[in-house]
């Protein structure tokens, strides 16, 4: 995002439920809310607090075959996934960003019900899946409520890799009374009231040209499900770990002007700025023809392709959350998956295993020592933490590649990751986060690695 303090389109977005929830004009106490669990944990590897975030993801052979499907098969190998077999059907589609209209052929999975642990008033999906030209996928949602009625099925995504078949997008103007799908965010309307999702299924459907055999892979399939307690403030989490990793750094402000049709050029792409860096951290490379379109006067060509290649044409942005995790999954041997954490003390157990996270936070000038600006929405990489457990980051909102990384107070730090409403510069209630988090590993992770991933509730 910029760094200007502006409301951002996922702000927008949000405000109607964050004025549902708002309750008082005054900030709420520095303590969790009773009836709600705490979302801080401080118990470390293999031993996790009640979290309120439930998070499930279909990814193994004996997943796929479990699901409902209908012209789709699973397939085995090192890395299992769901294929098209034999076409269902055929579909047209109206691209409504193009506003081309071509016939696809379609295969369909269906997840089993998945009950979530913690009732969720938020749900994000999140998938990996190679979609060679010619072929693309959409993922979709529906669930059931605590007063035992059901959602419609709610487009959670239409993706590919590329964007010569179709733009990718979010899916507007998704409601039913009850719930809404803000970008790529499925959000109860009002969260007072008490209703909460209590389960969900999702849907599958693969695209491929008429006639070929051409099909997309989906390797992961899966989503968070959160009821994250109102709060400006949470709970301190105490230092416990000190490392840094070493994680390219560049910058997105020496992008400025750079491609203006992807979110108005570098000055917004924070996200995908920092998706470059932990891709490249896990040895994910472009190749010379893959960066062939990008002027070759610009320094860090693999910054606009990572741009180019996680906008969302509805939302206008690079800021879609799971097309940045699917956009890191891309590379060969990578996964990425979209959560919620609980504390910094969730960020060391990861640091601690090597594994670098890219957060989301919203802020004032002043509430961040050392940023020197405000924001609406930013997306930073946390690569380490001090001695005196302070939170090292790759702070792509810096003038140059040198200045990126930055050391970020901890309290300061935790608390406005952490938040789900502040005082914007006008003194408004508006939305925070909640510990919005992508996680990027390999697709096969060490038994450290897998432990730690376990620990925060992705498996």
């Amino acid at each position: 995002m910029s760094r200007a303090e502006l409301p951002s389109r996922r702000s927008l977005l949000a405000a109607a439920v964050v004025t549902a929830v708002a309750g008082s004009a005054g900030p709420a106490s520095a303590g969790t809310p009773t009836g709600h669990a705490t979302a801080t944990d401080t118990a470390g590897v293999g031993r996790t607090a009640a979290r309120p975030v439930d998070n499930r993801s279909w990814t193994s052979y004996t997943d796929w075959r479990g699901g409902t499907a209908v012209g789709t098969r699973a397939v085995a190998g090192v890395r299992p996934g769901l294929l098209i077999a034999r076409p269902a059907g055929t579909a047209d589609y109206t691209d409504p960003h193009t506003g081309r209209t071509a016939a696809w052929e379609y295969a369909t999975w269906t997840s089993p019900v998945h009950r979530l642990r913690v009732p969720a008033t938020e749900v994000i999906a999140s998938w990996n899946a190679h979609t060679p030209a010619g072929t693309w996928l959409q993922t979709e949602l529906k669930g059931t409520y605590s007063d035992g009625t059901d959602t419609p099925w709610y487009v959670m995504g239409r993706w590919a890799a590329g964007d010569q078949d179709i733009r990718r997008t979010s899916v507007d103007d998704q409601s039913d009374g009850k719930s809404s799908i803000w970008t790529d965010t499925f959000s109860v309307d009002d969260a007072a009231s008490g209703l909460r999702l209590v389960s969900y299924r999702l849907r599958l459907t693969l695209y491929r040209r008429p006639g070929t055999r051409l099909t997309p892979t989906v390797w992961r399939l899966g989503a968070m499900g959160s009821d994250i307690p109102d709060r400006f403030t949470v709970p301190a989490s105490a230092p416990g770990l000190t490392k840094e990793l070493i994680v390219p750094r560049y910058s997105q402000e020496i992008h400025k002007g750079q491609y203006p049709e992807y979110d108005n050029g570098g000055e917004a792409w924070c996200s995908p700025t920092s998706s470059q860096m932990i891709i490249e951290y896990w040895g994910g490379r472009l190749t010379e023809e893959q960066l062939s379109w990008v002027d070759p006067s610009y320094a860090d060509p693999q910054i606009c392709h990572a741009a180019r290649y996680t906008f969302d044409h509805q939302y206008e942005g690079c800021g879609n959350w799971p097309f940045n995790a699917a956009y890191a999954a891309t590379f060969d041997g990578l996964a990425g998956v979209v959560t919620r954490l609980g504390s910094l003390t969730d960020l060391e157990t990861l640091i601690a295993a090597g594994i670098p996270a890219i957060t989301s936070q919203s802020f004032l000038a002043e509430e961040l020592t050392g940023a020197g600006y405000g924001t609406s929405g930013h997306l930073m990489t946390v690569i380490g933490f001090t001695a005196d457990g302070d939170v090292i980051a790759n702070d792509p909102a810096s003038d140059d590649n040198a200045a990126v990384r930055r050391v970020y107070r901890r309290r300061e730090w935790e608390n406005i990751w952490l938040r789900t409403k502040r005082y914007n510069a006008s003194g408004k209630v508006v939305s925070g986060t909640g510990g919005v988090c992508y996680l990027y590993f390999p697709a096969r992770p060490t038994p450290r690695q897998r432990k730690a991933l376990a620990a925060v509730g992705v498996r």
